[in-house]
C-alpha cells in the first residue's frame, strides 16, 4: 500500500515504461492471434490494461466518467499505444490533484469492498504487472522478442554476448 503520492508517480513512470515496451513489441498482425481459447488476445491484453484506468479511476472517484467502457479493441495498436499514454497521464495528474499523502489511508468503496486509497494505487501497479506477465508468455508463443522489464530477457542476455539463461 502508498503512503505518498511521490512513491507511487515514481513507480507509475516506471511501470509505464515497461509496459510500453511489451506494447511497442506487438505488431497488429500478432495482436489478435488467440493462442488458445481461454487465453486473451495480446490486443485485448492491452487494451483491458488501458480500459482500467479510467474504470478504477471512476469506482475511486478519480474520474468522473469511464469514457473507455464498452468501446471495442482499437485497430492498431498504435492507437492502443497513444490512448494508454493519455490515460495513464490523466490517471496520474488526477491522483496527484484530488489526494494527498494524508489522505492514502482514507476508504474508498471498490467492486463492494473497503479499499483504502493508498491500496488502490498498489492494484494499479499490481494490475498491469500481472496482465504484462501473461504477454510476454504469449509474446514468445507467437515469435515476438520480449524486452526485460525487470531483467535482461534471453533476447537481451545474447545481445549482450552472454549466455542466455535456461
Amino acid at each position: 500500500m502508498y503512503r505518498s503520492i511521490e512513491d507511487f508517480e515514481n513507480d507509475w513512470k516506471n511501470e509505464e515504461n515497461s509496459t510500453l515496451q511489451i506494447f511497442r513489441n506487438i505488431t497488429d498482425e500478432t495482436k489478435s492471434i488467440k493462442i488458445h481459447d481461454n487465453v486473451r488476445s495480446l490486443g485485448r491484453l492491452a487494451w483491458h490494461i488501458t480500459q482500467t484506468m479510467p474504470e478504477m479511476g471512476h469506482h475511486a472517484g478519480l474520474m468522473t466518467e469511464n469514457l473507455l467502457e464498452g468501446l471495442p479493441i482499437p485497430d492498431s495498436m498504435e492507437e492502443i499505444i497513444r490512448i494508454y499514454q493519455d490515460y495513464n497521464k490523466t490517471l496520474l495528474k488526477r491522483v496527484k490533484s484530488k489526494w494527498t499523502d494524508s489522505t492514502l489511508s482514507d476508504p474508498v468503496e471498490m467492486y463492494g469492498q473497503q479499499w483504502t486509497k493508498g491500496q488502490v494505487l498498489s492494484v494499479f501497479i499490481a494490475h498491469e504487472a500481472h496482465h504484462r506477465a501473461q504477454m510476454t508468455i504469449i509474446m514468445r508463443m507467437v515469435g515476438l522478442p520480449v524486452p526485460g522489464v525487470y531483467g535482461p530477457s534471453r533476447e537481451e542476455w545474447v545481445n549482450m554476448g552472454l549466455p542466455a539463461m535456461d
